[in-house]
């Protein structure tokens, strides 16, 4: 979240405008009974939340909840890892776009140092959570950083996930020009560690996923805009103050507090959750494609507000 934009004078959300942890486990519930199996905590940044590790331990234990991971900056870490692992959490993402203190505090708009993160990250590992790296690349910022962040994370055991910028928000101020394609990351990292194409995990899999041929891990790649994967899109988003949205590049959601009110039977809350789902016909990514915007767009829903 830039300091440019969101600075001491930003109008935050009140604390009585947040879904409150008994609501968000039943939306959880709620939701693991149309078949959702998998919840990642995002944000902003999720670990700012002092529930948090007491939202992700009552998630864990809904039985058919099978995998609950966490996005974060990673700063918070060394202090919360361990107690995220005890709650529950199976798995951690850090988002972290360069090992160069410059690039960094550039691209995330926070005079934060790396070694915070890296401290993070170790933290993390240290407590048994597996880690993943999301890096989102940029032409003319931190193209030269995907050898050094390949080496860095292959060396550890841990998989690097490149995402292509995307027009996410209104603030990042998108040119399709500054957009390096999964295709030219992979040819780049193939050359100097030879990959190959790797199934993915189950159908939907936002990550294309490559392996190293001398055995040491794999990387990701996400592609909504060079390889757009609308048709296969299950993914849910919450926001902290309850609206749910369809899609990533949305320009609103469904306020979910009425229903949390009006609604006292669980099973008709799922009802009325399936009926949103069902009705949903979201293809931002595929449009853009095939038909470039030739003017302004709607306003769409900020990153930072609805996470990954």
């Amino acid at each position: 979240m830039p300091e440019a934009v969101f600075g001491p004078d930003y109008a935050f959300l009140k604390r009585d405008q947040l879904l409150s942890r008994s609501q968000i486990v039943r939306l959880v519930r709620a939701f693991s009974a149309l078949g959702v199996d998998k919840i990642r905590i995002t944000g902003g940044e999720p670990l700012l939340r002092k529930e948090v590790t007491s939202i992700v331990e009552d998630i864990s234990r809904i039985d058919t909840i099978a995998d609950i991971a966490l996005t974060t900056n990673g700063w918070l870490l060394p202090h919360y890892a361990e107690k995220l692992k005890a709650a529950g959490l199976h798995r951690i993402n850090v988002s972290l776009d360069s090992l160069e203190d410059e690039t960094f505090m550039k691209m995330n708009g926070r005079a934060k140092s790396v070694s915070g993160v890296l401290e993070g990250i170790e933290a993390a590992a240290a407590a048994g959570l597996p880690v993943k790296v999301n890096m989102m690349v940029q032409k003319g910022k931190n193209v030269r950083d995907i050898l050094p962040m390949t080496a860095y994370f292959r060396d550890r055991g841990m998989t690097l996930r490149f995402i292509e910028y995307m027009d996410v928000g209104n603030f990042n101020h998108w040119d399709p020009s500054r957009v390096i394609t999964a295709a030219e990351i992979v040819r780049m990292i193939g050359e100097r560690y030879p990959l190959e194409p790797i199934d993915p995990n189950y159908k939907g899999e936002v990550a294309k996923r490559y392996r190293f041929l001398d055995g040491k891990g794999e990387i990701g790649l996400i592609s909504s805009i060079s390889q757009p994967f609308c048709r296969d899109c299950h993914r849910a988003r919450l926001s902290a103050d309850g609206k749910l949205f369809t899609c990533l590049f949305a320009t609103r959601g469904t306020d979910l507090k009425p229903l949390l009110h009006a609604l006292k039977s669980d099973g008709e809350l799922t009802e009325a959750l399936g009926r949103i789902w069902r009705g949903r016909q979201d293809r931002y990514s595929e449009l853009r494609q095939g038909r470039p915007p030739t003017g302004p767009s709607p306003a769409k829903v900020e990153m930072s507000y609805i996470g990954g």
